[in-house]
């Protein structure tokens, strides 16, 4: 093993500048393959996240019912920059959107290679995990999709360099750095909250740097990470806190629906699955091998509680929410992925260790090409689903997650049919879909990206934004009474009291080599009254 502070000879000279140059090229590479495939036309349509991200980026605000601003002001920011470019290449915003993201991957890819050099002084092991992490379908996606997650991870990254270099390396410049940072962490999504009590923990627990707790620079950090948080926090105070019961909700905290005993094992699961399993066992590995106790190396350590707190506190929640989603504890995977390169390093003699990383690394890339070229597996994939059923209408979407991001423009275009359709009989028709998820979709790519309203609470959804905006058809029926909707999604017998009249709904059904991937309903409803029993005074958050 590498002694902390040694540099190997094999990192000397002009060895780390070829290892800096190589990793360099793979980031760019990288980021130019991102880029290619997203101008090409046969590019994924944006994610319903993706989509409601945007239409709140045409509404700049301090926060948003279930998230902090920073990705609607970044997806603003491409659209600024990239949007002429944008509408050349794909005839819509979608690049410019999603260039964000592909930024911030390369940035996160940086700091796994910054973070490497400071805590292991070996360059060639930062070359190794940067190439790891291209092979993480996790990664891929998040440097592809502009979701919260892509700016969240990135700045979690910069976040373990800053910390490494404010408390280790004892530099005073690093601390307010560190709280900039974390505070923006925190405007991209609130899990940001639990880089602080990971290095808590850490200091807590080396007698070294136990000082550092009441130390002017730890609280100075705290302060300045806390007043970039003010914009959520006033907002929040002007809506009535919605962001905070949404957030409860989603972790299981403020439902009363009991234990889920089989939570943690759905949890575990379900990360086995998205690391290939391969890398969460050695992720395990790492963690036991460099566990408290057993390690004294203080970078290993600084990684060791940085990547177990946030697994452990979700692994608690899902005793709660059941397992929550995939995707929720990935940057316990930051420092974990540092320090399990480590551990394979000092076992890389080991044949059985190099045969495994080359399969899994192998696995990964295939994974990687066959989530951006889908459309190439269909026929595999239509002969295990089988053909559609009563009960299973789209049998492709049980074995291709991509089918959620296909078909949008399809949607959007019958849409404008019908639009132009009412418009040469003089009528300018209002749009709204059923849920929260539909209206970014259709604004998007619908002609002159209207806006899209939601009745998604009087068909049993959730809250959303489209929820607090105003005017809304729901809050302020007097606004939009006697006129026209086109509605998008399944109908409601509920329409008939809001309505004057309600047309057949026109089904629409997204097809691809035959196969049906999406349907959605479009529906004429003329002369809008309100709903009679919805009562938005008794209505909770």
């Amino acid at each position: 093993m590498h002694e902390q502070g040694s540099i190997p000879i094999s990192d000397a000279g002009d060895k780390r500048w070829r290892y800096r140059l190589i990793a360099a090229t793979l980031i760019v590479l990288s980021a130019g393959l991102h880029l290619a495939y997203l101008a090409a036309h046969f590019a994924f349509d944006l994610a319903p996240d993706e989509a409601h991200y945007w239409d709140w980026s045409r509404r700049l605000d301090w926060s948003y019912y279930s998230k902090g601003p920073l990705v609607a002001y970044l997806i603003r920011a491409g659209i600024e920059v990239a949007g002429p470019i944008s509408r050349q290449l794909t005839q819509t915003d979608m690049w410019a959107v999603r260039l964000p993201a592909v930024l911030c991957g390369s940035l996160l890819l940086l700091s796994l290679y910054v973070l490497t050099v400071q805590v292991t002084k070996r360059e060639k092991l930062a070359l190794g995990v940067v190439a790891i992490a291209l092979t993480l379908p996790l990664v891929a996606a998040g440097s592809s999709l502009m979701t919260i997650d892509a700016p969240y991870t990135c700045i979690w990254g910069w976040a373990l360099v800053l910390g490494y270099q404010a408390a280790i390396r004892r530099s005073p410049w690093a601390w307010p750095a560190l709280g900039l940072l974390l505070g923006l962490g925190m405007l991209a999504k609130y899990t940001m909250l639990l880089w602080l009590p990971s290095f808590g923990l850490f200091l807590l627990t080396s007698r070294r740097h136990r000082p550092l707790l009441s130390s002017f620079a730890f609280w100075a950090m705290v302060f300045i990470a806390f007043v970039c948080c003010l914009p959520i926090l006033i907002w929040n105070a002007q809506h009535d806190w919605v962001t905070f019961r949404h957030v409860g909700g989603q972790a299981g905290v403020t439902e009363n629906g009991g234990i889920r005993w089989l939570g943690p094992l759905n949890y575990l699961g379900t990360q086995f699955a998205v690391l290939l399993g391969f890398w969460f066992v050695v992720w395990v590995a790492a963690m036991l091998a460099y566990r408290p106790g057993w390690d004294q190396d203080e970078g290993r350590q600084y990684l060791w509680w940085l990547s177990m707190t946030t697994f452990a506190v979700f692994c608690l929640f899902s005793f709660k929410n059941g397992g929550g989603q995939a995707n929720w504890p990935v940057t316990a995977y930051l420092a974990g992925l540092v320090l399990t390169a480590n551990w394979i390093a000092d076992r890389w003699q080991r044949r059985v260790i190099r045969t495994s990383v080359f399969a899994a690394a192998a696995t990964g890339l295939l994974l990687i090409f066959c989530m951006h070229f889908t459309v190439a597996l269909q026929p595999l994939l239509a002969r295990i689903s089988g053909k559609p059923s009563a009960k299973h209408p789209f049998p492709l979407r049980r074995f291709d997650p991509t089918c959620r991001i296909r078909g949008w423009r399809f949607l959007a275009n019958e849409v404008d049919r019908v639009r132009q359709q009412l418009r040469e009989e003089g009528i300018e028709p209002v749009l709204v879909a059923s849920g929260w998820n539909l209206p970014g979709e259709i604004g998007f790519y619908c002609q002159g990206q209207p806006q899209v309203y939601s009745f998604g609470l009087v068909f049993g959804d959730r809250w959303s934004q489209y929820d607090l905006w105003r005017p809304n058809p729901l809050f302020d029926p007097e606004y939009f009474a006697g006129k026209t909707f086109v509605l998008i999604g399944p109908s409601h017998p509920c329409l008939g009291e809001a309505f004057d009249h309600v047309e057949p709904s026109r089904i629409v059904t997204y097809q691809e080599n035959g196969h049906p991937i999406a349907q959605w309903g479009i529906t004429v409803c003329r002369g809008y009254r309100g709903f009679s029993r919805f009562h938005p005074q008794v209505e909770k958050f």
